[in-house]
């Protein structure tokens, strides 16, 4: 029991420093579209425990594994519009959401966007593979002398 927690744990702070970065990146990338050649990129300290939420993936890819991509695709994405819906909706009830999505006609609540259902269904998969276990390295795989 212990270990599965301390496996959530660090689930937990790679999803959530990997989601920070992604979204660096992503909101300096964006920066390009103005012109702004500083590519300053933003987040908030309240998407690390958003982004550490993802690691929910873990346990839900180990019952998919056998599953089409699209479909483990679909499912990550679902979890994340539901993740980003929740989050969004009570960040806005105290006034502390980073994000507002008013301007795009695709969004719902102002707190998600449906036109990132693409970018969600490779993060989904992006996060699969990042929480996917490592092969051990086991004694027949070292080489002999």
């Amino acid at each position: 029991m212990l270990t599965s927690i301390q496996t959530f744990g660090k689930n937990f702070l790679r999803c959530g420093l990997v989601g920070w970065c992604m979204e660096i990146f992503y909101t300096a990338m964006n920066s390009l579209r103005r012109r702004d050649y500083k590519l300053t990129g933003i987040t908030s300290l309240w998407m690390f425990p958003i982004y550490g939420c993802a690691a929910l993936i873990a346990p839900i890819s180990r019952l998919l594994k056998k599953r089409p991509l699209w479909l483990r695709g679909l499912t990550y994405m679902s979890m994340i519009f539901s993740g980003e819906f929740l989050s969004g909706y009570l960040l806005q009830k105290h006034s502390m959401c980073p994000w507002d999505y008013y301007k795009s006609r695709f969004h719902i609540g102002r707190v998600i966007r449906l036109d990132y259902a693409p970018l969600w269904f490779i993060t989904g998969l992006l996060f699969e593979r990042l929480l996917s276990p490592q092969k051990a390295l086991s004694s027949n795989a070292l080489p002999k002398n």
